[in-house]
């Protein structure tokens, strides 16, 4: 499996789970301020602009730690530039949150690990 496949298929899992948690996913790879956002969800009154991070190995250490000063400065511009598309969106009373969920498959294939981290940042970096 090639490297896009692998973050397609980490993606996909990443949906299926927050979906089986009561999320309804309103949109996946959206672009927005040049942006690419991985999953919105929707929980009640949370609205979570999800980073996926799929890796195969910890060769170069945890998945998560990619998700970088600069990256939650690109995810919190993306996300303020689909919400002000969205006008529904901005006028309600929606906490607005960013987590990462990190989807680790085995190298032989066999299993996949998820880890949803909430609120892994904040709008303030």
């Amino acid at each position: 499996m090639d490297r896009i496949a692998l973050g397609a298929a980490g993606e996909n899992r990443a949906a299926h789970y927050l979906t089986r948690r009561g999320y309804r996913i309103v949109a996946r790879n959206v672009r927005a301020g040049r942006v690419e956002i991985d999953i919105i969800a929707r929980r009640g009154r949370v609205l979570a602009f999800v980073e996926v991070k799929t890796r195969r190995t910890r060769a170069y250490g945890y998945p998560e730690d990619a998700v970088d000063a600069r990256k939650r400065a690109r995810l919190i511009r993306g996300a303020a530039a689909w919400l002000h598309s969205q006008p529904g969106a901005r006028r309600s009373n929606m906490w607005i949150r960013f987590d990462v969920i990190v989807c680790e498959r085995a190298a032989d294939g066999s299993h996949w690990q998820l880890r949803h981290i909430e609120s892994a940042f904040d709008a303030g970096g």
